[in-house]
């Protein structure tokens, strides 16, 4: 009867462990598809919707490895059921957000809910699931957050057409309240008993270093990169981010351990995370916006554009792990990579106008088949090189690297973008022989980008003439994003090259 209890108790763990986790891997991607929709209705600059991802990221990011050690010294019950209340009541509030500023702010309380409750998720399963059983029970873990990160577009898309942008937060809210019965139920409490203390200083150092960096990255466009504003976010925040590495290095419980990147490959293993996801974050970011806005494809067709890439990510991640381990990672993490690079090039090809299937389908479909034959062998390669005794240290790292990327990436991307998209504009525009107010119009209306409004004063003619103008300004700034992804991902297949190397079949981590 105890064993039977037993094996009860370890079910509700991994399916409470899989639903809040799912929470904060849905959100990760299913927003992206609704930025378009929510841009119209909340009257948003494409800098705004860029801090509606970013603030989430920014604090999931600085805080995901504070989580876990919350965790293991407060109680990890404790902290994932604080989490996942965090995570459904700031859901809510971007489920009512009355104006974007509203909603940016929401997101960053959901982004500290995310940054409680991924890792504790984690954390649970290592706790109170023995070691016989634990790799499976990890495994379906990763295999259904993976499914529900990978479908969180379609389904963001679906949510949006068929009622609105706001049931993208809303849908949280029975998975929190499920999620809170079985934990506070079904799940015992535990802690490390000699934990030492949190770092908090680090975590400060961390927040204010990153935030620092992107509102100068963000905002750079607005107020001009020679702004006292721009250049005193810039430094204080460069400044934070070195305090941060100070301070890690000299604290007696650091959340980042930097001794741990004296292994080459864990070092060559988390800078191609850098870069790969670098360059997945921004391009998932400006694809919807073309789709939508300039293709004209409606929310749930571009969600459902990026099935060919979940298709292939879920069902060739088993192989290529089987791959990895026949072969060794390293072949897989230099081929994979400049796969996706070709990926990012074929995206970078489409016009306007032309059905999916001539246009986004292939391309979607190499870089799936990309990611697919590299995201195994990385876990791989970052959980071998630090040892069994700080596999979990090591998952932590990588997985707050991924998400720090792709915060940085979609802040300095856009950099580019509204460059490019603005100095097209401009040479389209110009043949137009537009009036002098009608120009003033547009630029103001420049900083939203494809969704910049047209003057209803011009005749329809030109209002065509403009919108076209539009539209091909805008291709050509995602053909800009497409090229520097894919010369990121060809820098990670070079770091791959450059830092990893295969280790004897007989090597035991120690």
């Amino acid at each position: 009867m105890s064993q039977h209890r037993a094996v009860t108790t370890e079910s509700w763990i991994l399916v409470a462990s899989i639903l809040g986790s799912s929470m904060a891997f849905v959100d990760g991607t299913v927003v992206n598809v609704a930025l378009p929709v929510l841009q119209r209705d909340l009257d948003a600059t494409s800098t705004q919707l860029q801090w509606v991802v970013e603030g989430y990221l920014l604090t999931l990011s600085a805080l995901l490895l504070l989580g876990g050690s919350l965790a293991d010294g407060i109680g990890r019950r404790r902290i994932f059921a604080l989490g996942v209340s965090l995570f459904a009541a700031a859901s809510i509030a971007c489920a009512m957000a009355s104006n974007i500023h509203w909603l940016i702010a929401s997101r960053t309380v959901q982004g500290i809910g995310g940054a409680l409750l991924v890792p504790t998720s984690l954390a649970l399963l290592g706790a109170g699931i023995p070691d016989e059983r634990r790799g499976r029970a990890i495994g379906k873990w990763s295999g259904f957050s993976a499914a529900t990160a990978g479908l969180g577009p379609v389904l963001g898309g679906w949510l949006v057409q068929v009622g609105s942008w706001r049931w993208v937060f809303w849908i949280n809210v029975p998975l929190a309240l499920a999620t809170l019965a079985i934990t506070w139920t079904r799940i015992p409490e535990s802690r490390v008993p000699d934990h030492t203390r949190v770092d908090l200083l680090g975590a400060s150092f961390a927040t204010l270093g990153l935030g620092g960096v992107v509102f100068g990255l963000l905002e750079g466009p607005r107020f001009g990169f020679t702004h006292p504003i721009i250049d005193g976010a810039l430094i204080g925040g460069t400044l934070m981010l070195a305090a941060f590495l100070w301070v890690e290095r000299h604290s007696k419980s650091p959340m980042l351990p930097l001794d741990i990147f004296q292994s080459s490959a864990f070092t060559g293993a988390n800078l191609l995370t850098l870069l790969l996801y670098a360059a997945l974050g921004a391009e998932l970011f400006f694809l919807p916006f073309n789709l939508i806005q300039v293709q004209g494809y409606s929310p749930a067709e571009s969600g459902a554009a990026l099935l060919p890439f979940i298709a292939l990510m879920s069902l060739l991640s088993g192989w290529s792990g089987k791959l990895a381990d026949r072969y060794g990672p390293r072949r897989s993490l230099i081929a994979g990579p400049v796969i996706a690079a070709v990926g990012y090039a074929l995206l970078a090809f489409p016009d306007t106008g032309g059905s999916y299937w001539s246009t986004f389908f292939l391309p979607v479909t190499v870089l799936g088949l990309g990611m697919a034959i590299t995201v195994a062998p990385l876990t791989t390669t970052v959980m071998g090189s630090a040892g069994r005794a700080r596999a979990g240290v090591a998952s932590g790292i990588n997985n707050a690297v991924s998400r720090a990327a792709s915060l940085l990436a979609i802040a300095v991307f856009g950099i580019f973008a509204y460059q490019r998209f603005g100095s097209a504009l401009a040479r389209r525009l110009a043949p137009l022989g537009l009036p002098p107010q009608v120009r003033h119009q547009l630029a103001q209306e420049q900083n939203k980008l494809a969704a910049a409004t047209i003057p209803a004063s011009l005749p329809p003619q030109l209002q065509r003439a403009v919108h076209s103008a539009i539209a091909d300004a805008f291709v050509e700034a995602f053909r800009l994003i497409s090229l520097l992804a894919a010369g990121l991902a060809v820098a990670a297949a070079l770091t791959a090259w450059l830092l990893i190397r295969e280790e004897p079949k007989n090597k035991k981590s120690r």
